[in-house]
């Protein structure tokens, strides 16, 4: 399911597909299953990044993938399929997700 669902994540979480959104994603992957693959990606991900992005990466959204992994139920368990009809808001919302600190599209 972990496989399946994480590109959903990057939707949920509002990250892009570059390296900056996959290490977010990666530290909200690894506080919510705590998997050797995710922990790995997330601390190792980051000796790829230039010292702008590591300073918002470390600063900004490390401490927000935390808390949003924390607080918000265990993502591998919902039924998205079930779902495509709900606006992204609205399941933000119901999951307890909030927005990013920072648009990080330009950024990596």
């Amino acid at each position: 399911r972990y496989r399946e669902v994480h590109d959903m994540l990057h939707t949920v979480l509002g990250m892009p597909t570059n390296i900056l959104g996959e290490i977010v994603v990666k530290w909200f992957e690894a506080v919510q299953t705590g998997l050797p693959m995710c922990i790995l990606g997330a601390l190792f991900g980051p000796i790829q990044l230039s010292a702008q992005s590591l300073q918002v990466l470390i600063s900004e959204l490390i401490p927000w993938a935390i808390q949003n992994g924390r607080r918000a139920p265990c993502l591998l368990n919902l039924y998205y399929e079930q779902r495509w009809e709900q606006p992204l808001r609205a399941l933000q919302e119901e999951l307890g997700i909030t927005a990013p600190p920072i648009h990080i599209q330009g950024l990596a």
